[in-house]
Parts: structure tokens; C-alpha cells; sequence
């Protein structure tokens, strides 16, 4: 591995690439420690984390890689931007205009991003109000006046929007998709304070060596599990016919469709969390009983939270891998070439075919997926060990370091360099 990162310093652009994103995670981290202004976040600690109420802030604050706890203006992180994309992809499904400017090429995808912007600040803006008037409600605001809200509203949604920015930066300039890469990074930083309290509790004695190894354990077989689904694939056979042309022949070869195991990665995961994340918030935000019951009800961990969240995975892991993996496509680009799956007759035959292996590999992705995700939500039950071990979180950071890695897989052997895959 250290030969294969070598290499992949050799390559001129591939450098440029690598440090580009990591100078714009560094620029992310230096971000995450600008404060909002006029707002008491010592109090806001106290009243809101420390004192067990924070709930959902808890799992959002994942996500934001502390900044929600510091309430600096990258407190919302990037949840809009996603929140916003699973609208719209719900959305291209239900109305014929946005499903007919999705399939215009290169001139519809910028629409539809443009789209999502707008989704993203929208819902920004909305968010932020509920969590200013949220953390009014204990104080932590000084000098609750107009402006004041306003202006801790507009920093909330500004760090929002150069978020978006900064994603998308790093999937056009650098290596490996913008947003995942947020995410992993704001992950990641919760990682030495999670560490550092483990080491507490274990010199205080509330948890044991024993505890420890055991979710050593736990988390090396998860892991493990984790990249072996990811790798996982169907190779579906093809065969294209011979092709004379003039005096060369054309085909002839035996080739294959790789169908993954779980074609669409962590998407479903941070989809699943997004939208039970949303409603949990504005939950929790609204000052009325029945609101906080809800709130309480979608807490992380709970038992409405987990059914919602296992359902979500399956439902969003189908509905992504549709998106992603056309089977009428396929067939159609495997006919214009002279291609055939042995044994299944091209045209209509053929999308069938497909349909049904994807129906059947896809149900073992999902059910993988939601296993994984809900499993860790046990583990520190089981060991009494702090660490941000959430399905989410593990799910994500492996699923985007393999996604990475792949990339410079590719860049690397098209100059014919040894990769980090054997």
C-alpha cells in the first residue's frame, strides 16, 4: 500500500488532485471552528448537551464533526444538500418534466443540479430558523432581537451553502465525490475526542480491557464484512458475435456485466438518516407536548427510530440502485454491439433477465446494509464503549475510502502503475 501511495505522489495530476482535497478538508476543519455570532455556547453545552436533552443534536452533531456542539457556522453541515437531493430524485420519479430534463445529457443534469441549490438554501434557511428559535428557547442566544436571529439564521445558512460549494470543488477538481468526502471528514474529527473518552473511562474504571477487546472484535468482523459486500459483485456472462467489417473482424470476445452486491453503496444509509434526521428536528424544535413525544419517539436508538430506519435502508437501496443500473439500457447498448447473454434471447428477454438478477442481488445488498447500519446502534451496549461506532458512520467512512481508492486504482493502472488492489 505505501508503494501504491507513492506512486500515486508520482503522477503530476493525480498529485494535484489529492492535495487539492485535502487542502479543501483542511479549509472544511478551519471552518467548523468559526463561531456564530451572538450566541452563548457555553450555556448552550450545558443546557442542551450535557444536560441529556439534545436527542437528535446528539446524531446531527455527528455529522457537523462537532461543529453543532461549538454552533459554528458549520452547525447544520451538509444535511440540506442531501435532504434536497432526495426530493428531487423522488420527485424526477412522479413528474414527466423533471424525468425527461434528467435524461438530456450533460445540459439536464446541470438543471437539475441548479435545482437542488435552490432546494439546498431553501431548506437551509428553514432549518436554521428552527434551531435559532430552538436554542432561544434555553437562553443561549444574547440579546434576542430581530437582528440578532437574523443574522445567526443567514451565518447558519451561509455555511450551508459553501459547504455545497465546497463539495462540489472537490468531486470536479479533485478525487472522489465532494459531499462523501464532507461527511467522512466531519466523521473522522470526532474521532480523538471519542478515543479520549474511552481512555477515561477506562482509567475510571467503568469499563474494562475485556469491553475494549470486545469491540475491537466486533468492529474488525463488521469491517471486514463491510468491504467484502462492497467488493461483492454478479458477473453476468456476454458474448459479442463476430463482426466482419471491410477486412478487420469486429467481436468475437467473451466479456462480462459486473452487477455489485450492493449497487448503491452508502447512499441509501445517508438518505435513511437524512430523512428521519429532518423531521426529528422540527420535532424537537416546536414548542408544544405532543411535538416532543414525537421527538422523543425518533430519538437514535429507539425502537420507532430502528424499525424507520431499517425500512428506509431497503426501500432507499432499491429505489438508488433503479436510478443508478437501467436494464432496458443495457440490453439496448448490448444489441447495438452484437452482445448476448448465452442461453437468453436479446431484446425484452434480455431486460427481464436483468431485472430479476438485480431484484435478487439487490435484496442482498439491502439486507446487508440495514444489518450493518442497525447492528452498531447494540455494540456499545454490549461493550460500554463511547466511541462513535454508528452503522451510519462506519458505513460511510469505509464505503467513501473504497470509492476513493478505486478512483486512484484507475488513474494509477492507466499509467501503469501497481494499484492498491491485487
Amino acid at each position: 500500500m505505501l508503494s501504491a501511495l507513492g506512486n500515486a505522489f508520482k503522477v503530476k495530476e493525480l498529485r494535484k488532485k489529492i492535495l487539492f482535497v485535502i487542502a479543501m478538508m483542511v479549509v472544511y476543519r478551519i471552518g467548523a471552528h468559526i463561531p456564530v455570532p451572538n450566541v452563548d455556547v457555553g450555556l448552550l453545552q450545558e443546557r442542551l448537551f450535557r444536560g441529556g436533552l439534545g436527542g437528535v443534536f446528539d446524531f446531527l452533531d455527528l455529522f457537523a464533526g462537532g461543529a453543532l456542539r461549538n454552533f459554528t457556522i458549520f452547525a447544520m453541515s451538509i444535511t440540506p444538500y442531501i435532504t434536497a437531493s432526495i426530493i428531487l430524485q423522488l420527485l424526477t420519479g412522479v413528474i414527466p418534466a423533471l424525468e425527461e430534463l434528467s435524461r438530456q445529457g450533460t445540459e439536464g443534469r446541470k438543471k437539475m443540479t441548479q435545482y437542488i441549490r435552490y432546494g439546498t438554501i431553501v431548506l437551509a434557511v428553514i432549518q436554521g430558523i428552527g434551531i435559532t428559535l430552538y436554542i432561544q428557547r434555553f437562553g443561549a442566544v444574547v440579546n434576542p432581537n430581530f437582528f440578532n436571529l437574523f443574522l445567526i439564521v443567514i451565518s447558519l445558512t451561509a455555511g450551508t451553502a459553501f459547504l455545497m460549494w465546497l463539495g462540489e470543488q472537490i468531486t470536479d477538481k479533485g478525487i472522489g465525490n465532494g459531499i462523501s468526502i464532507i461527511i467522512f471528514t466531519s466523521i473522522i474529527a470526532r474521532f480523538p475526542g471519542d478515543f479520549w473518552n474511552t481512555w477515561k473511562l477506562l482509567r475510571a474504571g467503568t469499563i474494562s480491557i475485556i469491553n475494549i477487546l470486545l469491540f475491537v472484535v466486533l468492529a474488525v468482523v463488521i469491517i471486514a464484512g463491510i468491504v467484502f459486500i462492497q467488493q461483492g459483485e454478479r458477473r453476468i456472462p456476454v458474448q459479442y458475435s463476430k463482426r466482419i467489417v471491410g477486412r478487420r473482424v469486429y467481436g468475437g470476445r467473451s466479456t462480462h456485466i459486473p452487477m455489485r452486491i450492493n449497487q448503491a453503496g452508502v447512499i441509501p444509509v445517508i438518505f435513511a438518516s437524512s430523512v428521519l434526521m429532518f423531521p426529528a428536528v422540527i420535532a424537537q424544535v416546536l414548542p408544544f407536548d405532543w411535538s416532543q413525544t414525537v421527538a422523543d419517539m425518533l430519538r437514535p436508538g429507539s425502537t420507532l427510530y430502528l424499525t424507520l430506519y431499517g425500512l428506509m435502508i431497503l426501500f432507499f437501496t432499491y429505489f438508488w440502485t433503479a436510478f443508478t443500473f437501467n436494464p432496458e439500457e443495457v440490453a439496448d447498448n448490448m444489441r447495438k454491439y452484437g452482445g448476448f447473454i448465452p442461453g437468453i434471447r436479446p431484446g425484452k428477454a434480455t431486460v427481464n433477465y436483468l431485472e430479476r438478477v438485480l431484484v435478487r442481488v439487490t435484496l442482498a445488498g439491502a439486507i446487508f446494509l440495514t444489518v450493518i447500519a442497525l447492528l452498531p446502534f447494540f455494540v456499545g451496549s454490549w461493550t460500554g464503549v463511547t466511541i462513535s461506532f454508528g452503522g451510519t458512520s462506519l458505513l460511510i467512512m469505509i464505503g467513501v475510502a473504497l470509492q476513493t481508492m478505486q478512483q486512484i486504482e484507475s488513474h494509477l493502472l492507466m499509467r501503469h502503475y501497481e494499484g492498491f488492489m491485487k
